[in-house]
């Protein structure tokens, strides 16, 4: 009897190492998932900063686009002004 039930004791014990030895591999599978996780998370926080810099780059763009055609509009203007006092005289033939 004293055998039998040493023998169910070790075979209890070998399941529960088998059982905590597996959850440790669980365990470490999530650790690994959470860190390539968080890899990904480091790569896309990245390309979010990287198109808030374009983002502010193409900003300032249009800002100076618009600039720069105001100012080429109002120079179109002076020199349409400035065109006026001239005639075209018609050509000699016409």
């Amino acid at each position: 009897k004293r055998v039998r039930l040493v023998t169910e004791a070790g075979d209890t014990m070998q399941s529960l190492v088998s059982r905590v030895q597996r959850v440790n591999d669980i365990i470490a599978e999530i650790s690994a998932a959470a860190s390539e996780q968080s890899a990904g998370l480091v790569s896309v926080n990245r390309s979010v900063n990287q198109l808030d810099e374009m983002t502010q780059q193409n900003s300032a763009l249009v800002e100076q686009s618009a600039a720069a055609a105001a100012s080429l509009r109002e120079q179109a203007e002076r020199l349409a002004q400035t065109v006026q006092v001239f005639q075209v005289s018609r050509p000699l033939g016409a």
